[in-house]
């Protein structure tokens, strides 16, 4: 049996800007819980809320199974794809970072990376969700190329009161 660290006060900052319009960019140290936030916590929250599992479209760009979709036309074309009616669709994007070429760089403004979520962002039915590890693409350089179209959630690695209620330890 395994045991899931209490992440709450992530979980609800998450699920306080879902559907507000804005690209929710998912910061923080390699191994700190973006993606296990993204796609444990906040996708449970989203199929207990009633969301159709068919309705939240999940892209691990570090998974060997979406190397395709690293090419930002082809993730465009995957995810529009997967929209099919007028409801709402979550789309959770992991590692985003792989979808950005060392060639697109050299002009952040013009990155094909960003003009497709600001694409998908135009679409009324489209709520985004993004995480990465490459810090400085998801901080400066994103609020930049969202200028204003992207809400921050920054996730720090556990706090010792969390690690201790995790695991339990002897208060004496």
């Amino acid at each position: 049996m395994s045991r899931v660290i209490n992440r709450d006060k992530y979980l609800q900052m998450v699920i306080n800007k879902k559907e507000n319009g804005l690209i929710k960019v998912i910061t923080g140290i390699r191994r700190c819980g973006k993606s296990f936030l993204l796609f444990d916590l906040f996708y449970d929250h989203l199929l207990e809320s009633g969301v159709d599992e068919d309705h939240i479209i999940t892209i691990a760009l570090d998974d060997d199974l979406y190397v395709k979709y690293r090419d930002p036309d082809e993730l465009s074309n995957y995810v529009r794809e997967k929209i099919i009616d007028g409801k709402m669709y979550y789309v959770l994007i992991d590692e985003v970072q792989y979808a950005i070429s060392k060639k697109e760089l050299k002009n952040s403004e013009e990155i094909k990376l960003y003009n497709v979520l600001n694409g998908l962002l135009r679409l009324r039915n489209v709520d985004i969700y993004v995480t990465g590890s490459n810090s400085k693409m998801l901080t400066k350089d994103v609020l930049t190329a969202f200028r204003g179209r992207s809400d921050e959630v920054k996730v720090y690695p556990l706090s010792f009161k969390a690690y201790y209620d995790f695991s339990g330890g002897d208060r004496a």
